[in-house]
């Protein structure tokens, strides 16, 4: 097999990886390859790779454990691989920027996100660097933000949701079991050192002590800088693999009526 090549896309975050089949059993120095890459670029894009659920299951296991989401439904027998689909009947309620279920004590690690079916036109999705963000803040900001803490809410999140009929009975068990909790608003990514500014308009309903929502809303206007993002367009079996603990992303909503199905694997964190 050739070796495996990382192609940077010139954003601030990025890379295509090539010369390699996802399908098939991954060695234990192209996994430490792709592990690197995923740490340095932040997320990794594949093509034309055809993977079963099974593959897709086993790539993830390599990272870490599995995580489930409360909200969405799964594919049959794989509990781990959430089905995001959408159509006329069924659009996308999520626009925002955010990084996965930053409501839970230990959000993922990452996400691995397959697109099975593709719109003929539209549906991309967009990332941002947390860390390119963080860099490029002033050294008085970055001492203001140190010790500050912010609150993440699966009800925040979820309230559209929530707000339909039948809403609040269906995700019960979610609300009882994501209470609102706090994470630091400037992380330090565990493998790169790089600092991360940690908060997110779909979770982080609010900053501990910005009772005006000044310092949320600068932080939010900062990270969602083009500057510091990256559109990846959808081909039937593509790959996406973000670190969830330095990316932001969101769909764009831009094809509707047509169908997308998307699946997807988040991956535990070591807590």
């Amino acid at each position: 097999m050739e070796k495996l090549l990382v192609k940077k896309t010139g954003a601030a975050l990025g890379a295509f990886v090539e010369n390699i089949d996802l399908s098939g059993p991954i060695k234990e120095e192209v996994f430490r390859s792709l592990h690197s890459a995923l740490c340095e670029n932040e997320v990794l894009f594949f093509r034309d790779q055809n993977i079963s659920h099974e593959n897709h299951k086993k790539l993830a296991l390599l990272f870490g454990e599995l995580q489930t989401h409360p909200a969405y439904p799964t594919v049959e027998g794989y509990p781990e691989i959430t089905i995001l689909e959408n159509d006329r009947d069924n659009p996308s309620k999520i626009e925002e920027w955010h990084t996965d279920m930053t409501f839970k004590k230990n959000p993922p690690l990452g996400s691995i996100l397959v697109g099975k079916i593709i719109p003929k036109s539209g549906g991309d999705t967009m990332f941002s660097s947390l860390s390119a963000a963080y860099d490029d803040l002033s050294r008085e900001w970055k001492d203001r933000l140190e010790e500050m803490q912010a609150v993440h809410s699966f009800e925040f999140g979820f309230k559209e949701s929530l707000e339909e009929e039948g809403g609040r009975e269906r995700l019960a068990d979610a609300l009882l079991e994501n209470p609102p909790i706090l994470h630091p608003v400037i992380k330090e990514h565990p493998f790169t050192g790089r600092k991360i500014i940690y908060v997110n308009k779909l979770f982080t309903s609010n900053i501990k002590g910005d009772d005006e929502g000044n310092i949320l809303n600068f932080l939010l206007d900062h990270i969602h800088q083009e500057k510091y993002q990256y559109k990846f367009s959808w081909e039937n079996n593509s790959i996406a693999f973000w670190d969830n603990r330095s990316v932001l992303h969101k769909p764009v909503n831009d094809y509707w009526p047509q169908l997308r199905r998307m699946e997807r694997i988040t991956i535990e964190i070591d807590s």
